[in-house]
């Protein structure tokens, strides 16, 4: 798989400004309520930014940046874990209609072997932001970490379930990673990718075991290391 490029993009550098929680009222009262209050703090456009991908043993880890409209609802929208895989597909395809601006970002197993599964993702969610066809003013990311960009941003643990945009962005990283998972399994066969899509199941390992790792596993990951000849 080639390397991901992010394309120059005015902003994107290195050291993001993290916004503390204690700077928006304690109560979430609105499934945008984050977004809303970014927005009232003179932001223009907020983008909701989630990963799938982290733990498998093999593919890539992707990350997808959202920006929905002001009035954007879309009843049913959370977490896409919480979400069965044909009503995440149907939420993608309405998100891709409404949102504002879409961008994916996606790193390798090689490159998660490289950096670390942390930065990889970081990586990734930052790829996201700058392919976003209207740059992002601040952002709304789900978990501890800030991205590696100059942009106001807030952390949010379990913010898939929170915020729509970080929501948003959970159902499209999830499906585009889900869809390359399916096309890696026409090319890697005996793998059963696309069953669990590249997460360790026991008919994976034993997978693993029997045939070795193919080029989308992760080489450093226990379950995979083991089996990695010189």
């Amino acid at each position: 798989m080639p390397k991901p490029f992010c394309p120059p993009l005015g902003g994107c550098s290195e050291g993001g400004t993290v916004v503390t929680l204690d700077l928006f009222s304690e109560t979430e009262e609105h499934p945008l309520f984050f977004e809303q209050q970014a927005a009232r703090r003179g932001f223009r456009t907020v983008a909701g930014i989630d990963e799938a991908g982290r733990g498998p043993l093999a593919g890539p880890v992707v990350a997808a940046a959202v920006v929905l409209p002001e009035s954007f609802d879309l009843p049913g929208l959370t977490d896409s874990k919480q979400l069965t895989a044909v009503r995440r597909r149907e939420l993608f395809y309405l998100i891709r209609r409404q949102a504002r601006a879409i961008g994916v970002g996606i790193v390798d197993a090689a490159e998660v072997d490289r950096r670390n599964i942390l930065q990889a993702t970081l990586e990734a969610m930052r790829l996201a932001v700058c392919r976003l066809r209207q740059p992002a003013d601040f952002l709304l990311v789900d978990g501890i970490s800030k991205i590696p960009l100059d942009r106001p941003q807030l952390t949010l643990k379990k913010g898939d379930s929170r915020s729509l945009s970080v929501a948003a962005a959970s159902v499209v990283a999830k499906v585009v990673r889900d869809r390359m998972m399916l096309g890696y399994d026409r090319k890697y066969p005996g793998y059963g990718f696309a069953g669990h899509k590249g997460y360790g199941s026991a008919a994976h390992r034993q997978a693993i075991a029997r045939l070795g790792p193919c080029p989308i596993h992760r080489k450093t990951f226990a379950g995979v290391r083991e089996h990695v000849t010189a």
